[in-house]
């Protein structure tokens, strides 16, 4: 992770070209010979996309505080290292990308790209279209601004409401 690999640097453990890094702003190339304890890092693997049909009660984290299963305890063992591409919470299922890639990941996840996400949500009361047209606009949540949400009511079986939410 970044985090551990500043640490390293400010442990003295990381060199570049023989050099003993003493700070983590440093660009670096293929062409470097970078060393971690005197190893050298491995060349950068490809970069691949792997997807994941995440069922409910796992978070989207490499480790939870609490300690309640994640995505990446279920992942098989012979994936490398890989990071999740957006989140979905303990109590949602559906597809989740992951990539060996961090690049990759924040190209994916940047909301400037524009990608379009499609949810299917279930929501519990009396829903009626006109509810949703003020996400039409946009929305903030806890001081972050969104963009359009388009919602269309799929349909109410009962006390619940099966709803599509498309949001880029």
């Amino acid at each position: 992770s970044r985090r551990e690999a500043e640490k390293y640097i400010e442990q003295g453990r990381v060199t570049v070209n023989g050099e003993t890094l003493d700070t983590p702003g440093v660009k670096v190339t293929a062409s470097d010979d970078v060393r971690v304890d005197g190893e050298r890092l491995p060349s950068l693997e490809t970069a691949r996309l792997w997807l994941f049909n995440k069922p409910t009660g796992l978070i989207t984290t490499h480790k939870d505080e609490r300690g309640r299963p994640t995505v990446f305890d279920v992942l098989p063992k012979m994936l490398p290292r890989v990071i999740s591409v957006g989140r979905l919470d303990l109590n949602s299922e559906g597809l989740l990308l992951f990539t060996n890639d961090g690049g990759l990941a924040r190209e994916l996840e940047h909301p400037s790209r524009g990608w379009t996400r499609r949810y299917r949500a279930r929501v519990y009361g009396d829903v009626k279209e006109k509810m949703f047209e003020p996400l039409a606009r946009g929305a903030t949540v806890e001081g972050v601004k969104y963009g359009a949400i388009n919602v269309k009511l799929d349909n109410k079986p009962g006390v619940n409401t099966w709803l599509t939410v498309t949001l880029k």
